[in-house]
């Protein structure tokens, strides 16, 4: 019947629209919409989309045209398996043009200026879809708009009957608005397989995400094999386990037995750059010195500055920093690289030549950050070193040592990339850096003429809490998804030249498992990926917003997690004159209607819905509350402790 019906109008209306600007076309599909369309949700969002009349429908016999180029072979193989999962359908593939093929995988004879190198059109007609790119990768970028225009029940991985598997003719113009478009990937914290590394990329991918950052090495666990350094995957890969709340475990006991962890051999690492190169990602490896280095310490001790290092074990999660003066800061024991013994560099040359022949992208990252020098500073080697080399200062120490380091990084042939904090004592102009404590530092960097990456806390760090911390594992800072959203990594005033892109991190104190990685992950990566790709002026919460909750819906068959936390009611309290406590309610995204209780039961829609801030009865011990749109839960149950929110008003 919906053949027959989009034949009929088919032939009442022009098969064509002309590609006119987005600003004159009204049948431009635009984001500027509040609401987005039920069968044109993509993220990120493309350049431009054209939506003409009509819809294609997947025949049963599916064949896709492309030719036999290597660069091409995941992409063929990757689409092959998609459609025939969850389809059923049958899928063959032609490498010779053919005017009856299904899908027309097309690299462009003349390369078209517009689109650039990782830019695609795809075109969706009636019988036929065509993708367009100048290289292999604004193909594969192409097939993942296109596996969104159809229904979601093909992110399945088994065949779903009684679906139509149709899509709305329409054109596209897309290509990304930055070149680096990454995601951290905290795997020292805690350990994960090179299978779960695996399918965090594939994740990534479908949003377009470029560069796999992996942050191998820090003081719970060195993560890949060194050979001639057999101490740091057999001592520094390994620690005691403990579940709670990392950073507040009490110390391992000596018979303990140290038995969590694991780590990567050079063949792992091989074959995940190769999987991540099918599917045009780059990874950066991060090996984090001078601090954050106590696995590599509890290896070989003689790293250290500090004699006491023979005794120092893996971190199981116990305290061994004191962040109560702020940052930098004080070490409760010395988890850093001694600048001054010339066996570091030493190491680390045997370190980062391995790591240079595994990678081959251009950049590793050398961390850098939050490096606790109170050893330094009553330390004989380094007060000589101050001595010997003229430095005035311990920040001019690090900066000796990250000079050091990047000799050694270039001498491999590669890229220098370090935390923000390394301008504090000056680098190279040679020197990228990734900023991570705040916009400025990049920004000044950049004015500065040093490449730059974005990442910073308030708008990119995964780890934090997405929600009221009476529901998220306990971070010490809380990052909403519509904060995510408003990240914009090429901040007015800086030449975009140095800004190489935007990235969002994800440490794992508090992630352990993949299944957490995931909730952590998404949605706020949709974020982060339509603000690294999508053209600036096309940002639009309500439209995103409307966009991502169809993406919950693809998550869901697909098996990823995600986070619901934006549904969440976001808690805020104060006391009146007279000392009573008012708890106001609000949602972070429109057209949502909160119902509460306080009598311990479980509020739904015929409960009172939150009109004005409400003043907790005398002996009430839980406000519980719930998010609906219209008669439809969309929120999880929340249970707040009235002493919690009392807690939080303080005293008056």
């Amino acid at each position: 019947m919906r053949l027959i019906v989009s034949f009929f109008l088919l032939l009442l209306t022009c098969t064509h629209v002309s590609a006119q600007s987005i600003e004159g076309n009204p049948e431009t599909f635009s984001n500027n919409e509040p609401v987005a369309n039920t069968e044109i949700a993509i993220i990120p969002e493309p350049v431009t989309v054209i939506k003409q009349a009509g819809h294609f429908i997947l025949p049963a016999n599916i064949t896709i045209q492309a030719s036999r180029s290597a660069e091409l072979k995941q992409t063929v193989a990757f689409l092959q398996e998609r459609l025939t999962t969850a389809t059923g359908h049958y899928v063959t593939t032609v490498s010779s043009p053919s005017p009856a093929a299904t899908f027309r995988l097309i690299l462009n004879e003349k390369a078209d200026g517009t689109i650039g190198a990782e830019g695609y059109q795809l075109s969706v007609g009636l019988k036929q879809v065509t993708i367009r790119a100048n290289k292999p990768a604004g193909l594969f970028y192409g097939v993942q708009t296109l596996l969104q225009l159809l229904p979601k029940e093909i992110e399945s991985k088994e065949e779903v009957k009684g679906i139509k598997w149709t899509m709305p003719c329409v054109e596209i113009t897309d290509y990304p608005r930055l070149g680096w478009r990454g995601l951290m990937f905290d795997v020292a914290r805690h350990w994960f397989t090179k299978q779960e590394v695996k399918q965090y990329i594939d994740a990534m991918v479908r949003y377009k995400y470029n560069i796999l950052h992996l942050h191998l090495a820090d003081d719970e666990g060195w993560r890949i094999e060194i050979k001639g350094l057999p101490k740091l995957t057999e001592i520094g890969a390994w620690r005691v386990n403990r579940t709670g709340t990392f950073g507040d475990f009490i110390p391992p006991k000596p018979e303990e037995p140290r038995n969590y962890g694991g780590f990567y051999t050079q063949e792992d690492i091989k074959e995940l750059v190769q999987y991540a190169k099918e599917r045009f990602v780059n990874i950066m490896p991060e090996i984090d010195v001078p601090g954050h280095s106590l696995a590599a310490i509890a290896a070989y001790p003689e790293l250290s500055c500090t004699p006491d290092a023979v005794n120092y074990k893996v971190r199981s999660g116990e305290k061994i920093m004191d962040w109560s003066r702020g940052a930098p800061p004080q070490g409760i024991v010395d988890n850093t690289l001694c600048p001054a013994n010339e066996k570091v560099y030493v190491f680390l040359d045997t370190v980062f030549s391995q790591v240079a022949k595994l990678f081959p992208f251009e950049y590793i990252h050398v961390g850098g950050d939050e490096v606790a020098r109170n050893f330094w500073e009553k330390n004989d080697q380094i007060a000589a070193l101050m001595k010997r080399e003229g430095l005035k200062t311990i920040p001019e120490v690090q900066a000796y040592f990250e000079k050091r380091v990047e000799q050694i990084i270039t001498s491999k042939g590669k890229k220098f990339m370090a935390w923000d904090e390394v301008l504090e004592g000056g680098v190279s102009q040679s020197a990228a850096v990734m900023s991570w404590r705040d916009m400025k530092y990049g920004t000044e960097a950049a004015k500065a003429g040093h490449e730059v990456v974005m990442s910073p806390t308030q708008f990119a760090y995964l780890d934090y809490m997405q929600a009221d911390v009476m529901t998220e594992p306990k971070v010490y800072a809380s990052l909403r998804l519509s904060k995510s959203y408003e990240f914009d990594p090429v901040p007015e005033g800086v030449n975009p030249i140095y800004i190489k892109g935007g990235q969002a991190n994800l440490w794992t104190e508090q992630v352990y498992n993949i299944r957490q990685a995931e909730y952590m992950t998404w949605p706020r990566g949709f974020a982060i990926a339509e603000s690294v790709w999508s053209p600036k002026e096309k940002k639009n919460w309500p439209n995103f917003f409307a966009r991502t909750e169809q993406h919950f819906k693809r998550l869901d068959i697909a098996e990823t997690k995600y986070a619901p936390s934006v549904y969440d009611p976001i808690f805020s309290v104060k006391r009146s004159a007279d000392k009573q406590l008012a708890v106001s309610l609000s949602t972070e995204v429109e057209g949502l209607d909160m119902y509460y209780s306080f009598d311990n039961s479980f509020p739904d829609h015929f409960y009172p819905k939150y009109t004005t801030p409400l003043v907790p009865p005398i002996d009430a011990k839980v406000l519980k509350v719930i998010t609906y749109r219209g008669k439809t839960p969309v929120g999880r149950m929340m249970n707040m402790p009235i002493e919690e929110l009392e807690k939080r008003a303080g005293k008056k």
